[in-house]
């Protein structure tokens, strides 16, 4: 089946035949008609990762938003069937361990990234394996087309367990997003389906037109104003109680805590670049003094996804808005690569696997 594979960082991956999946006894194999391209695999494009024990190996086929029909299923699989619509979640348990079993089986101790790690190839390919199915795929919904999947990705849920889980967000409460890409925007579209007021901050008048679209009540292009933080206050009598990075940059992530009032919750999203290696110097003294909170948050437990999914039914969110290009396999390098200097505009979705 043909793939895209990471042969070097930074470098056009190249679209090569490699075997076709076979379920393991408790695994399924899904033939993939849609998948995000998320800046998550553009980090893993560049080689970042390193300082943190996380750098994707040469060799790896990328992709890790997958939607698709079930083609094959493993002898100990009994919740699937041929058939079957379902979403792969790029965090995978093994449903057996302490956190999966409380229902927090996006950080399973035995946990496996697809996409990002030899044991578990991508979506950015024909088909793909899942480990531990029964657990891990998520069934769709009929009206829910496989397309509006892929957008939600790893975006959608990141952004949705943030808000509804990490944060218990409130209608009423104000939120800022500081970086507008495909993340930002999820974020910025849940926030304002959960009730609350949204302020979008990004450098580039496109994606902040699109935050509007999508329900933020107000923009800030942080290329044209002297304060962020000030220009984020003026719009929300005093600052947010819930600030999101999601971009990752040390200036985001220091601008997103500095607009937070007293006893706000600052949640870091985005990866950090190799200008960063994951450390990003913070006023703790400001932090201490008004019980400003720091949360890390990453996917969301494959247990969880229906009440994301509900939301969809009942068009309280649209995922699909958020598509603004269809591409084929062969176009992912150029695609990645458009990423450097924020060239893309919402969620870019390959859905053409042959071209």
């Amino acid at each position: 089946m043909r793939a895209a594979v990471l042969e070097a960082y930074g470098e056009p991956v190249r679209i090569e035949s490699v075997p076709e999946p076979t379920p393991d006894p408790h695994g399924a194999v899904v033939e993939v008609e849609a998948c995000g391209i998320c800046r998550s695999d553009w980090h893993a494009w560049q080689g970042h990762g390193e300082w943190a024990d996380d750098q994707v190996e040469r060799g790896q086929v990328l992709g890790h938003e997958p939607a698709g029909r079930v083609v094959a299923a493993g002898e100990d699989v009994t919740r699937l069937s041929v058939g079957d619509r379902v979403a792969v979640p790029f965090n995978l348990g093994d449903g057996t361990c302490h956190h999966c079993l409380n229902g927090h089986g996006n950080v399973c101790d035995d946990g496996l990234a697809l996409g990002f790690e030899q044991a578990a190839p991508g979506a950015f390919a024909e088909a793909v394996h899942v480990p531990y199915a029964d657990y891990n795929a998520v069934t769709l919904p009929e009206n829910v087309h496989p397309e509006e999947m892929a957008a939600l990705g790893c975006r959608y849920v990141t952004a949705f367990h943030a808000l509804s889980h990490r944060v218990d967000l409130a209608a009423g409460d104000w939120v800022a997003v500081h970086g507008c890409g495909g993340l930002g925007l999820a974020a910025v579209q849940l926030a304002a389906a959960l009730g609350a007021g949204v302020v979008a901050v990004d450098v580039r008048e496109s994606p902040l037109e699109l935050a509007a679209d999508l329900g933020a009540t107000a923009t800030v292009d942080a290329s044209t104003v002297p304060d962020v933080p000030e220009a984020v206050a003026a719009h929300t009598d005093g600052g947010v109680h819930v600030s999101i990075d999601a971009l990752g940059r040390a200036e985001t992530c220091r601008h997103s805590i500095e607009c937070l009032r007293t006893r706000g919750t600052h949640v870091q999203l985005g990866l950090t670049t190799d200008a960063e290696r994951g450390e990003i110097a913070l006023p703790v003294d400001r932090m201490s003094r008004w019980d400003i909170s720091f949360l890390g948050s990453r996917g969301m437990p494959p247990t969880r996804y229906d009440e994301l999914l509900r939301m969809i039914a009942t068009d309280r969110i649209d995922p699909g808005a958020l598509v603004t290009r269809r591409v084929a396999l062969s176009d992912v390098s150029d695609r990645l690569a458009a990423m450097t200097d924020y060239g893309t505009r919402g969620v870019e979705v390959v859905t053409d696997f042959g071209g």
